[in-house]
C-alpha cells in the first residue's frame, strides 16, 4: 500500500533546479563573448545576455558607444530579472572592474532566488594587451562592435587603460573569495570552454 509520499515507506522528492547567472568577467579580447556564445548554443534554453550586443540596438550607438551602454545596462539587468524565474540560466560575458556594479548584478540574480556564479578569464597583463589588438587582424572581426572599444579604448588611454583595467581585474579577484579564475591561452578556445564547463559543475561551486 503506498503512502501519503507516494511510495511505500519511502517519501518521494521532486528536485528544484535554482537557475543561475553566470557572469564571464576578464579583459577585453580575452574571449569572454566566443565562450558564452558557445555556451548558449550548447544549452538550450539559456540566454546570452551580451551587453556589447545589446549596445548595437541603440540608435547612434556607433557614434557614442559608452553612452549606449549606460542606457542599456538598466535594460540587462531588468532582463536578468526577468528571465531567472523560467528557471534557465543567463551567461553575462560582461568586463566589469567596479566592485559596486558587480554587486548590480549579482543582487539582480539573488533577488529574484537565482545563484550568481563568476567566472574570471584571465591572462598575463603583457599578453592580454596583446590579444586586444590581434582583435580583429585581416578584417576577421566576429562582433561589428569591436571597432567601437578600439576607438574607446583608445581615447581613454590606449594600452595604459587596457593595463588599469587589468590591475582593477587582479584587485577584484582578491575580493570575490567564491570566484574561479580560469587562465587562458590565445587560440585554445576549445580547453577555455571545458574549463568553463567544469567550473560550473557543482563540485566546483562548492569548493
Amino acid at each position: 500500500m503506498r503512502n501519503a509520499w507516494g511510495l511505500e515507506g519511502r517519501p518521494s522528492f521532486s528536485v528544484v533546479r535554482v537557475a543561475r547567472l553566470i557572469h564571464l568577467n576578464g579583459p577585453p579580447g580575452i574571449g569572454k563573448s566566443t565562450i558564452s556564445r558557445m555556451y548558449a548554443d550548447a544549452h538550450t534554453g539559456v540566454l546570452n545576455l551580451d551587453i556589447d550586443m545589446l549596445r548595437t540596438l541603440i540608435g547612434g550607438w556607433q557614434r557614442d558607444f559608452e553612452h549606449a551602454g549606460e542606457l542599456i545596462r538598466p535594460a540587462a539587468l531588468a532582463m536578468i530579472a526577468g528571465y531567472l524565474p523560467t528557471g534557465n540560466d543567463v551567461v553575462l560575458p560582461s568586463l566589469l572592474v567596479r566592485l559596486d556594479e558587480l554587486q548590480r548584478f549579482e543582487s539582480a540574480a539573488v533577488e529574484v532566488g537565482a545563484e550568481f556564479q563568476e567566472i574570471f578569464l584571465m591572462d598575463s597583463k603583457a599578453r592580454c594587451l596583446s590579444r586586444f589588438h590581434m582583435r580583429g587582424v585581416n578584417g576577421q572581426d566576429a562582433d561589428p562592435w569591436h571597432n567601437q572599444v578600439r576607438a574607446l579604448v583608445e581615447s581613454q588611454g590606449g594600452d595604459d587603460v587596457l593595463a588599469q583595467y587589468y590591475d582593477d581585474l587582479v584587485a577584484l579577484i582578491a575580493k570575490r573569495e567564491k570566484a574561479i579564475v580560469i587562465e587562458t591561452t590565445v587560440g585554445c578556445i576549445d580547453q577555455t570552454y571545458s574549463a568553463v564547463l567544469n567550473a560550473l559543475t557543482p563540485d566546483a561551486r562548492n569548493v
